[in-house]
């Protein structure tokens, strides 16, 4: 259930950064279904191998050039997935943020609602 409910705000985060910004194009709902799939299988499989041979640089910069690795990500999809379309690199960079901004704000809210379920303890 918990990865059915990611692939759909990843959807919804697809689909509002195509809404925002102007160098993002998505033809309808099924592509940014497919795309959010892609998006994840790329985040489970590549991400951590990148994450990894960027390492140092990532040191250097105190964590900023992941934010440039979700825009290459992102970018790759937008070219990969058929019916998505990014224009250049500074789109998918934007996208890429807005897409994190609402997995954040989305996480933040489901882990509330689970806290308040919660009964307190001693």
């Amino acid at each position: 259930m918990k990865l059915f409910i990611r692939w759909l705000i990843n959807t919804f985060g697809i689909l509002f950064a195509a809404y925002i910004v102007k160098g993002i194009y998505v033809e309808d709902v099924v592509t940014a279904i497919v795309a959010a799939a892609v998006l994840g299988i790329m985040n489970l499989l590549i991400r951590p191998i990148l994450l990894i041979l960027t390492l140092p640089l990532n040191i250097l910069t105190l964590g900023l050039f992941t934010l440039f690795l979700n825009g290459f990500i992102f970018y790759f999809i937008g070219n990969l997935v058929k019916g998505m379309a990014v224009a250049n690199f500074w789109s998918a960079f934007i996208g890429a943020l807005i897409v994190s901004i609402v997995n954040a704000v989305a996480h933040f809210f489901l882990t509330v609602d689970h806290l308040e379920r919660r009964e307190p303890g001693p």
